[in-house]
């Protein structure tokens, strides 16, 4: 346990965790929505900081960001618990530990570990993965700042729930971020996850606006958000943000308590790919996937082909500096070269 950031006490012992959007006040022996912040006393603690569930060496492309030193390797992490409760999550098992079975499990190892082991693996990132990084913190924030020192950058995964302070305390350590921007319906984010859109949204702009590096994913579930019309809200969002902004388009797949929902049909990604690049995105990609033209980064000045991909492999990568070898377009990111 660790004494948690960004809470404040009020009355009767209660606290009130700031930590995400959904502001809970939580009374003495309780935990918040995400069932691993805890009110013992008073005082709000972690009931994860350092407590492992998952720690493996995984291509960059896999979170997916695709333009954050393409063809690196990231030293993934994440602990138990998450502050959604996404119908469709592909890591329940993990994420709703808490929730659905109330355990908090995991293995203990300090940040100082974490970045050694990320060294020793030659990854140039370290990705807060897996369940929601806003969870574990104090944690990530620890991690973070010792990774910096040592030449490494971070990466949040993300569905954009936290609060502005927790993007202000991180944001001088982390580098990247792929938020989900699930859909455009405040209702899908109430019936699918328990939460709202709004705050994902003033996320993203925080996010944007502290220079952090944007690419955003929407997991297209049939009948649910995949209609025209908000796919195209979507995008224009994106391209309010900035057209730069990398748009990740993945297929559905039959999960947790969505297994009776049959997979997106492939040309519905394709088909929403299209209307991204139709509004304004220069670059839109499909995911889940592997092989599709999709998957691959072409220049947004001449089109030639720059990085061609098959699932997570890079197969060739012709940027020059940063910038297409033909027209001399530079193609935005971290680490292009």
């Amino acid at each position: 346990m660790k004494i948690a950031l960004l809470w404040e006490k009020t009355e009767s012992n209660k606290v009130h965790c700031f930590l995400c959007a959904h502001g809970c006040v939580i009374a003495p022996g309780k935990r918040g929505f995400c069932g691993v912040r805890e009110n013992r006393n008073g005082q709000l603690y972690s009931l994860v900081y350092g407590m492992l569930i998952a720690q493996n060496v995984d291509p960059i492309e896999k979170k997916p960001l695709f333009h954050v030193h393409p063809g690196s390797l990231s030293y993934s992490i994440a602990t138990v618990g998450c502050n959604f409760k996404c119908s469709f999550c592909q890591n329940a098992d993990i994420s709703q530990m808490v929730a659905d079975h109330g355990r908090i499990t995991g293995r203990e190892v300090s940040a100082q570990t974490v970045v050694e082991s990320a060294r020793n693996a030659k990854c140039k990132s370290i990705a807060y993965t897996y369940t929601e990084p806003t969870i574990f913190f104090e944690y990530a924030l620890d991690t973070s700042r010792l990774a910096v020192n040592k030449d490494i950058i971070n990466v949040f995964v993300s569905n954009g729930y936290m609060s502005m302070e927790c993007l202000e305390q991180i944001a001088p350590y982390l580098a990247a971020a792929n938020v989900d921007l699930k859909s455009f319906q405040n209702a899908y984010y109430k019936e699918q996850c328990k939460a709202r859109l709004q705050p994902v949204l003033d996320s993203l702009t925080k996010m944007k606006e502290l220079g952090i590096w944007l690419e955003i994913t929407t997991l297209l579930i049939p009948g649910l958000n995949d209609s025209e019309e908000e796919l195209k809200d979507i995008a224009r969002f994106i391209y309010g943000l900035g057209p730069e902004i990398p748009w990740h388009i993945s297929r559905f797949y039959p999960t947790y308590k969505l297994g009776h929902v049959p997979p997106t049909p492939t040309e519905r990604v394709r088909m929403a790919r299209d209307i991204g690049l139709a509004e304004g995105l220069r670059f839109v990609y499909t995911g889940n996937l592997r092989g599709d033209e999709g998957e691959k980064t072409y220049c947004p000045g001449c089109g030639a082909l720059l990085i061609d991909r098959a699932g997570y492999t890079i197969l060739s990568n012709k940027l020059r500096g940063g910038a297409c070898p033909d027209c001399g377009e530079r193609i935005p990111g971290i680490g292009m070269e």
